[in-house]
């Protein structure tokens, strides 16, 4: 195994002492211009690395940045989503010199322990923070630590209570599924990068009444998040501004996955007055949903318009090609960590707002069947 270069090696290389090398590494005074220069040739030449453990011990910057994932695991390899997010966040950091520290845990408290693990190992120098709850314990945890962090989403600062209605459960038998109650953000002011979900979602209904839908289904993601919250509060409000109520335009919440998303398909379709239209919260979703429309006979978009939240490969090779939310994910990456980046270097809290989704509608989308 090829032994890692030393500053000992470096100094030996240079002819100088290691505390020259010591001071010319880290921008110290001590050395000449022309010594400085002839210890970072000799260091590039040699391959040699700082060592992050070490400058983190000693109160210097580890040179990374945090991300974790607190999601079903069977759910991340399939949506396309996250992907591209990490790799506009990875193209920033890489441009900076930062590594990335990534992980995927269980559940929020398994997520909170890391962070408090990294914080007490020095490992990151700050965080990004995905997937805001709407009982969210991260910003008080990460203030608390003193930990600088950007949150990938809006974490809400108040909101009333959702209750049941017009929201049901998906693949889990006819009963409800509990939706959690949004409550007041805690008074923590974290850097944020923000998406339009209500002026997205609302686009969608305005495309799908425009085509004559009037019986339409949200398939959601998990209830628990604070843009699933927001994707299903404004659907219900520009369903009420356009006089349809529960009963005609409502939400299923799922895992995200495509087992769940082909479930809440058959159950809805089952009904006795099913949809005319599908949107789905991803694009896996809405590929499993076009493929239950085929199994039961329901011609898309003939008898059923369906559309994806989230534009990919998946969305544009199906057939009929679906109609889907087209945004910069990896645009979005990149805002958030450049956020970090600009928060670590010393700037205040802000917020960035990434460019709203457009809908691209393609063949999975066609008024409904005159009769319905």
């Amino acid at each position: 195994m090829a032994r890692r270069p030393t500053i000992k090696d470096i100094a030996r290389q240079a002819g100088v002492s290691e505390s020259a090398v010591s001071f010319a590494l880290n921008d110290r005074p001590g050395v000449s211009q022309d010594t400085r220069a002839r210890i970072r040739r000799v260091a590039e030449e040699l391959g040699w690395q700082p060592n992050s453990a070490a400058r983190a011990l000693s109160g210097e910057r580890s040179g990374a940045v945090g991300l974790v994932l607190a999601r079903p695991a069977h759910t991340l390899g399939v949506e396309s989503f996250f992907l591209q997010l990490v790799s506009g966040i990875q193209e920033v950091l890489s441009a900076a010199r930062t590594a990335l520290l990534f992980q995927v845990v269980e559940d929020i408290d398994a997520e909170c322990a890391v962070y408090r693990r990294w914080w007490a190992e020095r490992r990151v120098d700050g965080v990004l923070v995905v997937d805001p709850r709407t009982s969210d314990p991260r910003p008080v945890l990460l203030e608390g630590l003193a930990l600088p962090a950007v949150t990938i989403g809006e974490v809400p600062s108040s909101a009333g209570a959702l209750g049941d209605g017009g929201v049901d459960g998906a693949g889990r038998g006819p009963s409800p599924a509990p939706v959690p109650a949004p409550v007041p953000a805690p008074s923590v002011t974290l850097s944020s990068v923000r998406a339009d979900d209500a002026g997205a979602m609302a686009q969608v209904l305005e495309h799908l009444y425009g085509l004559g839908h009037r019986r339409i289904v949200h398939v959601a993601g998990l209830p628990g998040l604070a843009h699933t919250v927001r994707r299903m509060e404004s659907l219900r409000t520009e369903a009420a501004r356009r006089g349809l109520g529960p009963d005609q335009v409502r939400s299923v919440v799922t895992d995200y996955s495509d087992a769940e998303g082909a479930a809440a398909t058959r159950r809805v379709l089952a009904e006795p007055d099913p949809p005319t239209a599908l949107v789905y919260d991803n694009d896996v979703m809405a590929v499993a949903g076009s493929a239950v429309a085929a199994e039961l006979g329901i011609p898309v978009p003939g008898r059923l318009s369906i559309v994806a939240w989230d534009d990919s490969a998946l969305c544009r090779v199906t057939h009929p090609r679906l109609t889907a939310l087209v945004r910069d994910t990896a645009g979005f990456g990149r805002l958030a960590a450049e956020e970090l980046l600009a928060v670590l270097a010393g700037s205040p809290p802000g917020v960035r707002i990434s460019e709203r989704p457009r809908l691209e509608p393609r063949e999975s989308t066609a008024p409904p069947p005159a009769h319905t």
